[in-house]
Parts: C-alpha cells; structure tokens; sequence
C-alpha cells in the first residue's frame, strides 16, 4: 500500500433538517466507498509495479 497519505485531524461539521441527514449518509457512502475502490485499485497498481521492478521488469 501507498504510504503518502498521512490524516492527522480530520473534523466534518455540517448541519441538516428532516430527512436530510439521511440523504448526507447515503451520498457520503456512495462516495467514500468509491474513494476505497479507487485508493485499493491504485495500491494493487503500486503492488504491481513494485513486483515488477523486483522481477527486473518482468510480464505479469
């Protein structure tokens, strides 16, 4: 896995009426889970890279 990504304080205020904070919560898990999908997609890449590089450049 990447290690460049370094969160040391992450604060989220926001402020809804109603329903609204259902809807907050299924459009932040539709986005935090395609945030995953994108993070684990790009740490396979480096995985693979890396494996290469030890291979000496080597198919897959």
């Amino acid at each position: 896995m990447p290690k460049n990504l370094i969160i040391h304080n992450l604060e989220v205020r926001f402020q809804v009426e109603g329903d609204d904070g259902a809807l907050f919560a299924r459009l932040f898990t539709k986005h935090i889970q395609a945030w995953a999908r994108l993070y684990e997609e790009e740490c396979a890449r480096a995985e693979r890279s890396d494996n290469d590089r030890k291979l000496g450049g080597g198919g897959r």
